[in-house]
């Protein structure tokens, strides 16, 4: 079986609770949503096997390998899953929610980006180890109708959504501050990566 993969590089996670560690990120192509802010070409791609993949990430000496995308649910499966961690790896996937991942995954987290009255950790196959919503100035309404795992889940993360408008990132950052300091539950996120101009 082969994989369609965007692009496989090492840096420092630098969102959510695992930020700042040295990881190895395996972005899977494609996704089921067209979110306006991803950063990501998602529709570029090469083809790798499962051996091949093992073989590219190898030479970095991180044993963190973050798998993302795009969406990876799309792609991933337990034998995937499997097959790392034979080769020594921790896997964490990043996902939105909307599709099953595998339950045999080490770190999930799901970034729900439609917010409403579903149950969305219900259909992750596997109950997420955190949420990180990207917030914008529509969030606090959306948030109030979206129904998470509170009382079962510790890490509850907002992402200031980045805009590419510095005067809106602040308005949004502040109201993302000003919520949290209303609702405790929830903790700060940065991206980090881009405030410190890593890959």
């Amino acid at each position: 079986m082969s994989y369609r993969i965007n692009e496989i590089f090492y840096s420092l996670q630098g969102e959510g609770h695992n930020t700042g560690r040295a990881a190895v990120f395996v972005r899977f192509a494609g996704c089921n949503l067209r979110c306006p802010f991803c950063d990501t070409l998602f529709d570029e791609y090469r083809e790798m096997t499962a051996e091949e993949i093992v073989e590219a990430i190898a030479p970095y000496p991180a044993r963190f390998v973050v798998l993302t995308g795009g969406e990876p649910t799309l792609q991933v499966d337990e034998a995937f899953v499997d097959f790392l961690h034979r080769h020594g790896y921790e896997v964490a996937m990043e996902s939105n929610g909307i599709l099953p991942a595998p339950k045999n995954l080490d770190w999930l987290t799901v970034s729900p980006k439609i917010l409403g009255g579903e149950k969305r950790e219900a259909r992750s196959g596997r109950m997420p180890d955190e949420i990180k919503i990207v917030f914008d100035e529509d969030t606090p309404a959306k948030l109030s109708s979206s129904h998470f795992p509170l009382s079962t889940l510790h890490y509850l993360y907002l992402q200031p959504c980045d805009t590419g408008d510095p005067e809106r990132n602040k308005v949004i950052t502040d109201l993302c501050i000003a919520y949290i300091k209303q609702h405790p539950q929830w903790r700060l996120s940065l991206q980090t990566h881009k405030l410190t101009g890593i890959a």
